[in-house]
């Protein structure tokens, strides 16, 4: 039996980074909050603010569309 990997939209990561960024949650809470897995979203919290700092992140966790668009 394989275990299905979790795909997320792009707006729900935004949202879960938002949350800790703009919100104040902790990773801990926005996590919770989601439904979804705390270290998975420190990356995308990160991620946001390399981007809101200007920076072009080049993480694997992006998709390529993601990563040339800077609107996730």
């Amino acid at each position: 039996m394989t275990k299905q990997r979790r795909t997320f939209t792009p707006e729900l990561k935004r949202e879960a980074a938002s949350l800790v960024l703009d919100q104040g949650y902790s990773y801990i809470e926005a996590a919770q909050s989601l439904g979804l897995v705390e270290s998975v979203w420190r990356r995308r919290v990160s991620q946001l603010q390399q981007e809101r700092g200007g920076v072009t992140p080049t993480s694997k966790v992006l998709t390529p569309e993601q990563q040339k668009s800077k609107n996730w």
